[in-house]
């Protein structure tokens, strides 16, 4: 991988003819063209390592072969692609799947809803239906969360940049502070249980509460098993619903299937989008619990929320859950990162980064934020590509496909040791 020595593709199609708002293309200055698993390239032939995997929408690598396939055969066999949400093959062959690996073995009942084809219809129809069933309109939501760009969504994100850009207040929401955002000697359970017990605290007793297990945009903070067992007693206590947003984290990002698996909790509502969808396609899903499910029919629709070709990708990425043996690969793969993160902190003491995340979305949180963004453009020049989280972008986020190889996981940590070694560098000469 000699990228610094290959020209790179111009981007001036794009900038004259795309909106401002594009951003990701503004890190990436080169124009793909190819993709496999972990690898891409560009219209020049320079090779890339993705350590980004889609923002989480390609848990399952670029142009999964195994999935793929079975596109190729549903499409040349004429099969139906859009069909709103009427009754098809495809559809009830993913939700057949779904129940068998992943919602019996849970012991779960939870009804799907097809909401449209990204995470924040998901969670639009999540917030919804806890404010109907409830008869209620707060909903508690947390520090530094991100849930989505639609106006509900909107609401319960903590990104103030992200909120400005909604152009109106945005309401009925409260935010409490995530678990850990005091300091690991501050329970935040007891606060905001505390301020639901007080009458005085100006609260109102919210429909939902709406919450991620590891926060992916907002730093890679994760919250501890004690932390979501004590917010799944107080929603039950209170008369709350539970809503798991599992968009990013969920299909085996942090390890098991879903990210909360560990913590042993039922929410009540759990929004997946991202790579349920399998091979990068838009799919998003609203799991509820039956007693939850009292939408009118067409109470809340989509145009597309009948994506068949997300449903045989998704079905045949269910595959790689009906043994252990993928969350297995997925935890070696996990040390591997984390081992090369400790190599680097204990290296390079002077950088001050603290190791955040876990399972394959892992990263290293700088105190100086703008390390993390010059991070990732040494690594882009090295041939590896790799974001940025956090409030003030302070996060270096590592994000390989869950299906990386070996080899080629090592090469890219090697590229980001590099990486680090070049930015350790600068900081010792500015």
């Amino acid at each position: 991988m000699d990228n610094q020595v290959m020209e790179k593709p111009k981007l001036t199609v794009f900038n004259n003819l795309e909106s401002e708002v594009r951003s990701y293309c503004r890190s990436f200055q080169t124009v793909f063209d190819k993709a496999r698993n972990a690898r891409l390239w560009d219209t020049q032939g320079n090779e890339y390592i993705d350590f980004f995997a889609g923002a989480g929408a390609l848990n399952y690598g670029h142009n999964n072969e195994k999935i793929r396939q079975k596109l190729v055969d549903y499409m040349m066999q004429d099969g139906v692609t859009h069909s709103l949400d009427m009754a098809t093959e495809a559809k009830e062959t993913f939700l057949t799947r779904f129940q068998e690996v992943i919602l019996k073995p849970r012991g779960w009942d939870h009804k799907v809803m097809f909401p449209g084809p990204t995470g924040t219809n998901a969670v639009e129809a999540a917030l919804k239906i806890a404010r109907k069933v409830t008869g209620r309109s707060t909903v508690l939501c947390f520090t530094n969360a991100f849930h989505g760009m639609s106006l509900g969504s909107l609401a319960v994100t903590g990104n103030s940049f992200k909120r400005q850009g909604a152009g109106v207040d945005l309401s009925h929401s409260v935010f409490m502070p995530y678990d850990g955002y005091f300091g690991d000697d501050v329970d935040t359970m007891a606060y905001m249980e505390k301020l639901l017990d007080d009458p005085g605290s100006g609260i109102p007793l919210p429909a939902a509460v709406i919450v991620e297990a590891v926060q992916g945009e907002g730093g890679l903070n994760a919250a501890s098993g004690e932390w979501l067992q004590k917010l799944a007693r107080i929603c039950k206590d209170k008369g709350m619903l539970l809503i798991l947003d599992d968009i990013q984290m969920g299909c085996g990002r942090t390890g098991p299937f879903f990210s909360f698996d560990d913590a042993g909790i039922e929410p009540d509502i759990i929004c997946l989008s991202k790579s349920i969808g399998g091979f990068g396609l838009p799919m998003a899903l609203t799991l509820m619990k039956p007693e939850i499910d009292i939408w009118e029919p067409g109470e809340h629709n989509g145009t597309f929320r009948g994506n068949n070709l997300g449903f045989v990708a998704a079905a045949a990425a269910l595959n790689y859950w009906e043994t252990e043996g993928f969350q297995l690969d997925i935890g070696i793969r996990e040390n591997q990162i984390r081992e090369s993160l400790d190599c680097i902190a204990k290296d390079y003491p002077q950088l001050s980064g603290e190791i955040r995340g876990r399972g394959l979305i892992q990263g290293f949180a700088f105190n100086k934020p703008e390390l993390a963004g010059r991070l990732s453009e040494i690594a882009f020049e090295q041939g590896l590509i790799m974001e940025t989280s956090g409030p003030h972008s302070e996060v270096a986020k590592l994000m390989p496909p869950l299906t990386i190889e070996m080899d080629t996981l090592e090469q890219g940590l090697g590229i980001f040791i590099n990486s680090v070694k070049q930015l350790a560098a600068e900081e010792r000469l500015s």
